[in-house]
């Protein structure tokens, strides 16, 4: 008897092995160069991501069933949220990669490299002791995460210029 209903999902695993096979395929040597080193980093960034997951359950765990856990308490919280924007930054690298890897993207685009350091400066100040950190060390980080941010504005903007320039040609191209 044949299946004549909707064609059967594609188990996921294998949707993406059969994509890159065709990536690595298509590509130059160059390109597969690129791509070695693209999966390399992804696998490293999934061990990194899995320990950081794995550290932060932990140290939940720890909280709740030692009964430690105190809203009073900033510098648990600090240490909690510190580690998951940890697991966050790590996610947001392996997506860039991906993207990279898959839709034929440059190796790193600059707006994810910039929403990276902002995430990270915002790591920073969350899990930072203000009692012990230097009016400076705040003002510097102010600064950076200040400019992290203009040139995030600048790159987003650019880029949605240039879509829009595309997204018209290819209209003209259409009506021609």
């Amino acid at each position: 008897m044949a299946d004549t209903g909707p064609k059967k999902a594609m188990n996921p695993l294998m949707r993406e092995w059969k994509s890159l096979l065709r990536v690595l395929r298509e590509a130059s040597p160059f390109e597969s160069f690129e791509h070695v080193i693209l999966l390399t980093l992804s696998v490293l960034i999934i061990v990194i991501t899995f320990v950081a997951t794995l550290t932060l359950v932990r140290d939940v765990w720890d909280l709740v069933w030692t009964n430690q856990i105190n809203p009073n308490d900033p510098a648990e919280f600090q240490s909690v949220f510190g580690n998951i924007f940890t697991v966050i930054i790590a996610l947001e690298f392996k997506s860039s990669l991906r993207l990279s890897f898959f839709d034929r993207k440059e190796v790193v685009r600059g707006r994810t490299i910039m929403l990276i350091a902002l995430l990270a400066v915002a790591r920073k100040f969350i899990i930072l002791d203000l009692q012990k950190t230097a009016p400076l060390e705040l003002l510097a980080l102010s600064g950076a995460s200040l400019a992290l941010g203009v040139i995030y504005w600048l790159i987003r903007e650019q880029d949605s210029h240039i879509m829009m320039r595309k997204a018209m040609s290819e209209s003209v191209g259409a009506n021609d």
